[in-house]
């Protein structure tokens, strides 16, 4: 990622989350507890009148509001391009200790990162606002974001489960506001659910905050927010690392969840050194996809030796794309133009034969069949007799999945 020319003072804080009411109670949260914070917001439910509508506010109410034309019939791109002048505006003018980007229901937090770092600032937290009594059915719902008039430009094709599961798996802080007016009550397994789909975040409790600009006690003069006084503020504020958090999220070298069995949600972590057969994993896709709420990972193809293959399933829908290269695959040469991170993933899952090539695949759930899907996985690998064949066997084997991959 390139730097910018120059560098502003004014830290960002990016809140985001298809649970727009967790998400504003976060917001309310962060506007009450670092006084003078400036929360931007871009409403994209306007595109189809052809702009998005911006406002600024702050916990007194809202100080500005404008609309940015739709760039290329995209209300995404719209919030990409005026995102960024907003927020120089608001560092040129001084003043303000915090800027709060909150992200529009279907907008990923990573791009908005990226934006946000390319055009000088520093985001300081990623915080996705969660109900944890929503969780499974959000992973579970299939539906296409334009059905529910989520959809941030005319070619979206995003569903709302897997939007909800990168959303989720990217932030650094998982916000959870439970008993929210009008959803039912979190549960053992709900928050257990949580905890296994992203391990690794810190998850801060929040109740049900206020209503978006309430602030909970009167506003006073603009501070530096060196002291926080709730702990969402301190978690928002611990800093982030925008290609760390990048490459946790690429397949070749993602951040995984690790095996885990509690309060009727099971984590399972598979393994194996052995290529897929193509027709029996492709028989196998639907059952698979189902198995789990939540699985993904990397995978290896008999016959596509040379590409690492990502698995994303949420929903009941399952996306299977390249990730580029296994790094066994590659020259001697190109190994220097691999970030470090890649390398490192890649020494890990190293065999003297094969490299870096492996299936790692992890599947989250509630009632989890672990042997089943075991014994499904176990039987689309190649067979002792197929595995002893070689390379050149496995080439000649049907491509089944080349109309998935549309090669």
């Amino acid at each position: 990622m390139s730097r910018p020319g120059r560098l502003y003072e004014l830290p960002v804080v990016i809140v985001g989350g298809l649970h727009a009411d967790a998400r504003r109670a976060a917001v309310a949260r962060l506007l009450a507890d670092v006084p003078g914070s400036v929360v931007l917001h871009h409403d994209l439910a306007t595109a189809i009148a052809g702009t998005v509508v911006r406002t600024v506010r702050d916990a007194t109410g809202i100080r500005s509001a404008g609309e940015a034309p739709l760039v290329n019939d995209c209300a995404c791109c719209a919030l990409r391009e005026d995102l960024v002048p907003e927020l120089v505006r608001l560092a040129e003018a001084g003043g303000t200790p915090l800027a709060v980007v909150e992200l529009w229901d279907s907008v990923e937090p990573k791009a908005m990162a990226e934006v946000v770092t390319s055009g000088g600032f520093t985001v300081t937290g990623v915080v996705t606002a969660v109900d944890p009594a929503l969780v499974l059915p959000y992973l579970g719902n299939g539906d296409d974001l334009a059905e529910g008039g989520l959809a941030a430009a005319a070619t979206d094709q995003r569903t709302v489960a897997d939007t909800f599961a990168r959303q989720l798996e990217y932030a650094s802080v998982l916000a959870l506001a439970e008993s929210l007016p009008g959803s039912p009550e979190a549960d053992d397994e709900d928050r257990e659910l949580l905890t296994q789909l992203h391990p690794t975040a810190r998850r801060v409790p929040i109740g049900h905050g206020n209503p978006a600009g309430a602030p909970s006690a009167p506003p006073s003069e603009p501070s530096a927010c060196a002291a926080p006084s709730s702990e969402l503020a301190r978690a928002a504020l611990a800093g982030f690392d925008v290609e760390a958090a990048a490459a946790a999220q690429h397949p070749a070298c993602a951040l995984l969840p690790a095996e885990a069995d509690a309060h009727g949600v099971a984590t399972l972590v598979w393994h194996r050194r052995r290529p897929f057969h193509p027709e029996r994993l492709y028989a196998a896709l639907e059952d698979l996809t189902c198995a789990a709420a939540r699985s993904r990972g990397r995978f290896w193809l008999a016959g596509k030796g040379d590409t690492l293959l990502h698995w994303d399933a949420a929903g009941g829908a399952l996306c299977v794309e390249s990730a580029g290269p296994w790094l066994a695959s590659l020259p001697d040469a190109a190994w220097e133009l691999v970030p470090p991170v890649r390398r490192a993933a890649a020494a890990l899952d190293w065999h003297p034969e094969h490299g870096d090539r492996c299936q790692h695949l992890v599947f989250t759930s509630p009632g989890l069949d672990r042997d089943g899907l075991e014994r499904l996985l176990e039987s689309c690998l190649l067979t002792d007799a197929e595995y002893a064949a070689g390379k050149a066997a496995w080439d000649r084997l049907p491509p089944a999945f080349d109309t998935l991959l549309e090669v």
